[in-house]
């Protein structure tokens, strides 16, 4: 009984009210309690001398609790529509991934998935058939992501690569029967 008495004094938890303190304060000290009736005559002294509280405009309202009240509705959120990722490839899409991911600075499962909206098993079969083709070169091979990344070297139907002296002289030999079948 002290300890709601003074939960009702401090307005710990309830509302603040002194007369039902001083009311539970007199319970607890008629039980055998000495603080409690130390409270007693505490309050008893300020409640004579202080003028009753004039009455609230507004009754207290119940804390959001209560075992009636209506409870919160929580929104759904945001449904993410169900991604339609192709299982096979058609001609549109092989043609596209032959085409422009070859020119990806970074070529993962995931970036195939997002840009030519198909799936993950089938991006990774993709990605493997564009590595033994040569179109693109690996950086890291792990097996929870593969990273790759476009193929620098030119292809063998454009033009070699020079490396050396020899290799550029051969080029421009190359480059002269060229420009003599053009002039005839």
């Amino acid at each position: 009984m002290y300890n709601l008495a003074n939960c009702y004094e401090r307005g710990t938890g309830v509302a603040k009210d002194e007369t039902e303190a001083l009311r539970l304060y007199k319970m607890s000290a008629a039980q055998g309690d000495k603080h409690a009736a130390a409270k007693v005559k505490e309050l008893s002294s300020t409640l004579d001398a202080a003028p009753p509280p004039k009455a609230a405009a507004k009754p207290a309202k119940p804390s959001s609790s209560g075992g009636k009240n209506k409870k919160k509705k929580w929104s759904k959120g945001k449904v993410k529509d169900k991604a339609n990722n192709a299982v096979v490839f058609d001609k549109i899409t092989y043609d596209r991934l032959i085409k422009d991911v070859p020119t990806f600075k970074l070529i993962t499962p995931s970036v195939l998935v997002d840009r030519l909206r198909i799936n993950g098993s089938l991006a990774r079969r993709a990605i493997r058939d564009l590595e033994s083709k040569g179109l693109i070169i690996p950086i890291s091979k792990h097996k929870s992501q593969l990273i790759y990344t476009r193929s620098t070297r030119v292809e063998e139907d454009e033009a070699p690569a020079a490396a050396t002296a020899g290799d550029k002289k051969a080029k421009k030999q190359q480059k002269k029967k060229a420009d003599e079948a053009e002039d005839e």
